[in-house]
């Protein structure tokens, strides 16, 4: 099937929001080539439960190629009009299951040794959506605050090395009350700036959920967690699948999987936990590395105003064969290993966050929990400075947002 023979019945099982918006863009994506089309279909089927920065990049798609005169829109997806596709790809129901049809048209590109020119073409494309999108005007600046080094006596080695040189390095901050300072920041910012998915708070133990703020945390998906560890170790068994076949069926998991709701406000929260333990990997097995990746996700796809995130104690290190075998260990704790995790992830935390809009107005802060080492990053602030004179963790506060 070719695009340009595209019904609004064969939509009739895409989720609300996501068959309005094919249905209306019909004459559109008639008219994209097949290597083109599934993949646009991809994001759209899941637009009801993306968040709402994700339907903006979606929306802006749309608008970009309805945008282009027929002659524009040819000459810019001509790149993928000229790939040479087998008949199997053009005969799979990629409209209903057009991740089934990316997965098997990535392997094609990659045997017919086509993958280069397209990815070239689709970076291109990107490029373009994006310059023709105007950025998003935040109501405030962005702040990341990132919480490390909990249950750990002295750290071994040098902090935050690697932030340094992007701010100032306090010494002698009197942090007392710190986690409680810092939350209580984040549901300031939550009440004046009341923004869906706009700020976060991310723990890898436990934490609640609290007006304005979307709430993730390892301790909450234990269930979760071990019911998908276990559907791991089942797959990985001689005779089961193997690799690819896990890959496949992780993808596919969704938050109904495991008696989650996966619709509403909910289901989008749902759905985002489930991506993060599905995708990443070590998400669910070692408390820093879900903690992590969930700030890397939502930093990436739901773009916050607010971001805190908490790295907490994870388990020793056991091989992921034992892990998947079953072989069972007792339970002990590495602080001083998770803050070697932590510690490099508050670093890429704040590359993250640099990615998105308004980064030249951001503001970053890592606090060794229980200690008196801090770090902020903010306009105005000099870079690679030491401050070793007394001070307190509200003060340091201030003086990252008293900068313009």
């Amino acid at each position: 099937m070719q695009p340009s023979t595209l019904d609004v019945q064969q939509f009739g099982k895409y989720p609300p929001l996501a068959r309005q918006i094919a249905v209306e863009n019909i004459a559109l994506l008639r008219e994209l080539p097949l290597a083109f089309a599934p993949l646009l279909l991809r994001e759209l089927i899941g637009y009801d439960w993306k968040f709402p920065a994700e339907r903006r990049e979606i929306d802006s798609q749309f608008k970009y190629l309805a945008s282009l005169t027929p002659q524009q829109r040819v000459a810019e997806l001509q790149p993928f009009a000229q790939l040479s596709l087998s008949s199997n790809l053009e005969n799979l129901d990629w409209i209903n299951d057009p991740a089934g049809f990316s997965e098997r048209l990535s392997a094609h590109l990659w045997t017919s040794h086509q993958m280069d020119g397209f990815r070239t073409a689709s970076l291109r494309y990107v490029d373009k959506v994006h310059a023709a999108t105007p950025k998003p005007v935040l109501p405030f600046y962005r702040l990341g605050i990132v919480i490390v080094g909990g249950g750990v006596a002295e750290a071994t080695s040098p902090l935050f090395r690697k932030l340094r040189p992007q701010g100032v390095y306090f010494s002698n901050v009197d942090a007392a009350n710190g986690r409680a300072v810092l939350l209580d920041l984040v549901r300031q910012r939550a009440a004046r700036y009341p923004i869906p998915f706009g700020h976060w708070y991310i723990d890898g133990a436990k934490n609640q959920a609290e007006p304005g703020i979307t709430a993730v945390c390892y301790s909450g998906l234990d269930q979760v967690r071990i019911a998908l560890v276990d559907k791991m170790r089942e797959v990985m068994q001689p005779g089961n699948g193997g690799p690819e076949y896990l890959r496949s069926l992780l993808a596919r998991m969704r938050p109904e999987d495991f008696g989650l709701p996966g619709n509403g406000e909910a289901g989008v929260l749902n759905r985002f936990q489930v991506s993060v333990l599905t995708e990443g990997s070590g998400t669910q097995l070692f408390s820093t590395t879900f903690v992590q990746w969930t700030a890397r996700e939502a930093l990436r796809r739901a773009q916050p105003l607010t971001l805190l995130a908490r790295f907490t104690p994870r388990q020793h290190e056991q091989s992921m064969r034992d892990l998947l075998a079953g072989v069972k260990e007792a339970p002990q704790l590495d602080p001083q290993g998770s803050l070697v995790d932590a510690n490099m992830g508050a670093y890429y935390t704040w590359i993250n966050q640099q990615r998105l809009a308004g980064a030249e107005q951001s503001r970053f802060l890592v606090w060794f929990e229980n200690h008196k080492e801090v770090l902020a990053i903010a306009p105005g602030l000099q870079h690679g400075s030491v401050d070793n004179r007394a001070t307190t963790l509200p003060a340091v506060l201030a003086k990252m947002t008293d900068q313009s």
